[in-house]
């Protein structure tokens, strides 16, 4: 099993101090995974288990390897930040009365710069043979804010991708290309079922794929 070093872990928990965010989340997979998966940030279940796609994202995204032959154990999870971004908000409880609550909610530019480099250093370690971005925030940390999940899910690319510069403070393109295959992140289908069949239609192909190699 790969992890990044604690030194690492804890200079991105640093790096993020200060931002509405929760726990810190490791990625977790084999050093030569089949797959890596790169999602958005962790959930409130997320940081409650320290596991990455835990809950009901979770069982659908197991779902989903499943049914091309692969299990959590073949691939590598990691996401774009490692700790759970939240905003307040309010919920009435059984007895009628409002009660403040954290909500999960998309991470932001800063909190993605915060920890760019645990990302990057785990795609340097494991050298994946594939990278399948979950949702727009992955596929946008690795592409670039012009990627539209829409426009390009279920399409094998053959890209650089970007890594954060520390002495630039921006990111910037690798010289290496990568295969990256972007897909809808698991959660979405909870609330726009429409996208269930995007994405299964997705890891259909992504099977095929996986099965003839054609990647390599």
């Amino acid at each position: 099993m790969y992890r990044i070093s604690q030194e690492l872990a804890e200079m991105g928990k640093k790096r993020i101090e200060g931002f509405p965010v929760d726990g810190f989340v490791w990625g977790s997979g084999p050093e030569s995974p089949a797959l890596m998966l790169v999602g958005e940030a962790p959930g409130e279940n997320e940081v409650e288990t320290g596991i990455p796609f835990t809950g009901r994202a979770g069982k659908e995204l197991m779902a989903s390897l499943e049914g091309v032959g692969l299990a959590r154990e073949d691939v590598y999870i990691t996401s774009a930040v490692r700790s759970r971004p939240y905003k307040w908000g309010e919920k009435r409880s059984r007895g009628g009365e409002m009660i403040k609550r954290k909500y999960n909610r998309a991470p932001t530019k800063k909190e993605i710069i915060a920890h760019a480099p645990i990302l990057d250093e785990e795609i340097r370690a494991v050298k994946p043979p594939v990278i399948v971005t979950l949702g727009n925030v992955g596929l946008q940390r690795l592409i670039g804010r012009k990627a539209k999940i829409m426009q390009v899910h279920g399409v094998l690319m053959e890209t650089s991708i970007l890594y954060w510069d520390e002495e630039a403070s921006a990111f910037l393109e690798t010289e290496e290309s990568y295969h990256i295959f972007p897909t809808f992140h698991p959660a979405s289908v909870f609330y726009n079922p429409a996208v269930r069949e995007h994405k299964d239609a997705d890891w259909e192909k992504l099977g095929r794929l996986l099965r003839n190699e054609a990647y390599k």
